[in-house]
């Protein structure tokens, strides 16, 4: 049994109430590391440590271009470390190793380009009107940053709040999801080992509804950034607005994935199985709604049964699974229930639709694909979370365009079409932050990646992310000479 701490103000230390809580692999059923059980207090000496580095100390005199090669000098060590990290994150939760390690190999892009960022915030000389004055903005950070992250990617995210806001000039208290802490625990100490003062990166593991909780009330915390449920989301959002936190919000999706009559079938048919069954289609972006035109639903839902029905389940450490537990026992029961539920209200399962049973652990569901769907189905209409894909029909570009966009969710979209002009109209009309053509979960740390609707408040990767970690200020001096005028009027 592996032993994991908090790590604050550039050490490991034990919990303050004492207090400890197990992590399960999905994949086997078993526990195999203690994680603390945080609480209020271990929160408060971590936003303090992260105060003090942001006011007081090297970090508070570092300059950007200081701060960025200590970014660049971490992506380095997450790269010499990317093979370790990966295979914690699946014993944590259960995704293919080939995932997480293709994750790890590719998140070290995030710390260099915003490494790269840190040193060209650049403010502006502004052409005021007033002739007697002169003005330019600049940035600041904007405070403390509590990053509350989701378990199906915990380091993904890291890179995602951590980087462009350590850029920027924060310092960061992460709360880690309890299903996953455990790899956030373990790249904690590569901050250390890069540089990094201590203070500017902490993490506390434990529960939401007290270390989560803490975080999104304590008063020296200026901006939160979450990734995960839209309830949670919007929870967080009325609790941070009690103190004007700043937010950004990834949450939640229902997406569609568009596949017209001109299209590449077999590239199509390739792409929604990624975007609904891989990493057990437990992701904010799944195309758990596949909208086909119906002059080719039949042949085309034959063709992605049949591909779908050739993935593999098993041990997500091996390179021939496809398909790896569910991550915890609460969404895997979730997903049963709306198999159930889709069943009950008249869907028609013509893949899966049952636990996997002969797999280890007990969280294994099969690849599950549902027809007969009408877009007012609780199956097409709510985030499942999991393998289980729903096919409606469609006419015509008009006719797609008003089922997908029918969602409280606006968050990715897929378009599978040869013709130019569709692949823009419909990517134009439809209501999400990323919209793929002809691809589906690609994503680079230069595009900015967030949600419309009820799928989230702001962006993160890009230039943009960047910016809300930032406050603009503006500076006015004024150069007149002579007697000063009416201090009673407005300059």
């Amino acid at each position: 049994m592996e032993t994991y701490q908090h790590f604050i103000d550039g050490q490991y230390v034990d919990p303050v109430g004492g207090e400890w809580m197990y992590t399960v692999n999905p994949y086997d059923g078993q526990a195999w590391a203690r994680i603390p059980k945080g609480c209020e207090r271990d929160v408060d000496r971590a936003v303090q440590a992260a105060k003090r580095a942001m006011t007081s100390g090297p970090y508070a005199s570092m300059t950007p271009t200081q701060r960025g090669k200590l970014m660049v000098r971490l992506a380095d060590l997450v790269a010499a470390n990317a093979q370790r990290l990966a295979e914690i994150e699946v014993r944590d939760n259960g995704k293919l190793y080939s995932e997480m390690k293709g994750q790890l190999d590719y998140h070290p892009e995030w710390w260099r380009y915003y490494g790269g960022l840190a040193d060209k915030l650049e403010g502006a000389v502004m052409p005021i009107d007033k002739p007697d004055h002169f003005a330019f903005t600049s940035h600041e950070p904007v405070g403390v940053v509590g990053a509350l992250t989701a378990w199906n990617s915990p380091l993904l995210f890291i890179a995602w709040k951590c980087a462009p806001a350590i850029a920027a000039g924060c310092a960061v208290v992460v709360k880690p999801s309890e299903f996953a802490s455990a790899s956030t625990l373990a790249f904690a100490a590569l901050t250390r080992e890069a540089g990094f003062p201590d203070g500017v990166f902490n993490v506390v593991a434990g529960l939401g509804t007290t270390v989560g909780a803490a975080l999104v009330d304590h008063p020296d915390v200026a901006k939160i950034t979450f990734t995960g449920s839209d309830t949670t989301g919007a929870r967080i959002y009325a609790q941070a607005a009690r103190t004007m936190k700043r937010v950004t919000l990834e949450l939640g999706g229902k997406s569609p994935n568009i596949v017209f009559d001109d299209c590449d079938l077999d590239k199509a048919a390739a792409g929604v199985i990624s975007g609904i069954f891989a990493a057990t289609g437990q992701t904010c972006i799944a195309g758990s709604r596949l909208l086909v035109q119906n002059a080719i639903k039949d042949a085309f839902t034959e063709r992605v049964a049949t591909l779908g029905a050739t993935a593999r389940r098993g041990d997500p450490m091996k390179a021939d699974t496809n398909i790896g537990p569910v991550t915890t026992p609460p969404q895997y029961q979730k997903i049963l229930d709306y198999i159930d539920i889709a069943r009950r209200e008249g869907a028609r399962c013509i893949l899966g639709g049952k636990p996997a049973t002969d797999m280890p652990g007990g969280q294994f569901v099969e690849p599950t694909i549902f027809v007969d769907v009408k877009p007012d189905m609780r199956i097409a209409r709510e985030e499942v979370f999991g393998p289980v894909l729903s096919i409606i029909g469609f006419d015509d570009e008009a006719d797609a365009i008003r089922i997908a966009n029918d969602t409280i969710y606006g968050l990715a979209a897929g378009v599978w079409t040869e013709n130019i002009g569709r692949a823009i109209r419909v990517s134009r009309a439809i209501r999400a932050g990323t919209v793929w053509v002809n691809t589906y979960r690609a994503i680079s740390y230069m595009m900015p990646f967030g949600g419309m609707k009820q799928s989230g408040i702001g962006r993160e990767s890009g230039i943009e992310s960047i910016r809300s970690y930032l406050e603009t200020k503006s500076t006015l001096i004024s150069f007149a000479q002579g007697a000063p005028g009416n201090p009673f009027v407005m300059r």
